[in-house]
């Protein structure tokens, strides 16, 4: 056996500057400036646990403790793994049994031109809460309402803003999401018990953002012109053709919702609601077994529906996804982060570098602070809020368990910088699927993007006020 080097601190930083070179010349230089195209993130934490395995047989380590680390990190994180499969599941078939289709038609026929602004911000949430996508409902529903908000004459800033604060609302707080799932599973914290802390600061801003847009219904009146919008009614006449309608198709979000009340363990709810779906869809609908099988594999696809000639192309962007591989890249991702982390964890790298930058945080609010800076800037960095998940909660979540704050305030703390940021930072990829889908300027939605700016506000007031922020009670008031 080789002697082993003593570790220096440049040691552990190594890998997390090699991190950082290879995001900022992937992601940010090489395609802005080079023409070159943006290195996939499992090719750049890859590449980054290749450095860090070569660095630590250099040091000196062997391989089999190399490869325990790395399974033992993989082991910790499967269970959230089978969720992620899970979600793609219950995606493909809650829209084959007709409950989003059901959902969505619905929702188009609420949109009452008076609230423009308001339903834009509503109808959203309630889309992306249910499906777990806000890029889905700012394709879907969101091209919808911004085609009814030009007719109308509405503000298309103000819509765009609501529009997209909605469908972050939902993503976030979706026990579907694939962004708000890896933030749990980055902190190691529970899927309900995450959710939960982010309704303290994500639910006041959402009411103060619909309160807002309310009263911009008045201040920016619309012009009621919503009869002329012929493409609205060919959209609800396909998904009735698509679909047949049933309240009982209700019940598979209320499988959801319940088992999120009652903290039921999160895989066995979702499959329950995923079979429900496919009970309830075999006596609704005129699909055949194999397109239910179909459904649970790859997803539901319009070209099921064999009555129908020709679907539109905005029908096949809202149904045509989910299964059982639709999570693959997220999932795929997550291994890759997995292995580079297992390697750092046999030298304990991150938590020791967190505790020499921020060894001048001396209070609890200060931590929480720091992690919020920390979350927004690698979001910005990186443009991809998996990658922030698993970095920042890495980094803090030994310094979280030493100052007594539980960690689903870490997990609330990332998405409340990282995920909401996403479409107020003009070179991410979220903007930049907002931009070209609502056709809207970054200039002019994102002072209306109200939900991310007012939560930018109220998560560091929580975390100076102690309120929300779950202080364990064993710990020293010096740390308040």
């Amino acid at each position: 056996m080789a002697k082993r080097k003593e570790l220096k601190f440049i040691h552990l930083l190594l890998p997390i500057l090699f991190l950082i070179f290879i995001i900022g010349y992937g992601l940010v230089i090489g395609p802005k400036y080079f023409g070159i195209p943006t290195f996939p993130l499992e090719f750049v934490f890859l590449s980054a646990a290749v450095f860090t395995i070569v660095e630590l047989f250099i040091l000196g380590y062997e391989w089999p403790e190399i490869q325990d680390a790395i399974i033992a990190k993989l082991t910790k994180g499967f269970p959230a793994i089978l969720i992620l499969f899970s979600i793609g599941i219950i995606i493909g078939t809650w829209i084959i049994s007709g409950t989003i289709p059901m959902l969505v038609y619905y929702g188009i026929k609420v949109i009452n031109p008076d609230y423009i602004y308001f339903f834009a911000f509503l109808i959203p949430i309630i889309f992306s809460t249910l499906t777990g996508t806000s890029w889905g409902s700012i394709g879907t529903i969101g091209a919808v309402i911004i085609g009814i908000a030009t007719v109308i004459h509405a503000d298309l800033a103000i819509t765009a803003g609501a529009i997209i604060g909605g469908a972050y609302f939902g993503d976030k707080m979706s026990p579907l999401s694939d962004t708000t799932n890896l933030a749990a599973i980055a902190t190691e914290v529970n899927l309900y018990d995450h959710i939960q802390s982010m309704t303290y600061t994500t639910l006041p801003s959402a009411i103060i953002a619909s309160i807002i847009f309310f009263i911009l219904g008045f201040v920016y009146p619309a012009e009621n012109h919503i009869d002329s919008i012929g493409n609205i009614a060919q959209t609800t006449e396909t998904i009735h053709t698509l679909f047949n309608f049933n309240v009982l198709l209700i019940i598979p979000p209320l499988v959801v919702l319940i088992g999120s009340f009652k903290r039921k363990p999160t895989l066995p709810v979702l499959i329950t609601s995923a079979l429900s779906a496919i009970v309830l869809g075999a006596f609704i609908q005129d699909y055949n077994t194999t397109d239910f099988i179909q459904a649970v594999l790859h997803g539901y696809d319009t070209n099921m529906a064999g009555w129908v000639e020709t679907v539109p192309e905005n029908i096949k962007v809202l149904f045509n996804r989910g299964g059982l591989y639709e999570l693959n890249e997220a999932i795929m991702f997550t291994f890759m982060v997995f292995i580079f982390i297992g390697a750092l964890d046999i030298m304990d790298a991150m938590p020791k570098i967190v505790g020499r930058l921020f060894r001048s945080v001396k209070t609890r609010s200060g931590l929480i602070i720091s992690t919020l800076l920390a979350a927004a800037f690698t979001n910005a960095f990186t443009s991809n809020q998996s990658a922030t998940s698993f970095i920042v909660g890495d980094a803090f979540k030994k310094q979280y368990d030493k100052f007594g704050i539980q960690r689903k305030v870490l997990s609330r703390s990332i998405e409340d910088y990282g995920t909401m940021i996403e479409t107020l930072v003009p070179w991410t990829a979220s903007t930049i699927f907002a931009v070209a889908t609502l056709g809207v300027p970054y200039a002019d939605y994102w002072h209306w993007q109200l939900l991310s700016l007012i939560n930018i506000i109220v998560a560091p007031l929580l975390a100076i006020t102690g309120i929300g922020c779950f202080y364990k009670k064993d710990k020293k008031e010096s740390k308040k």
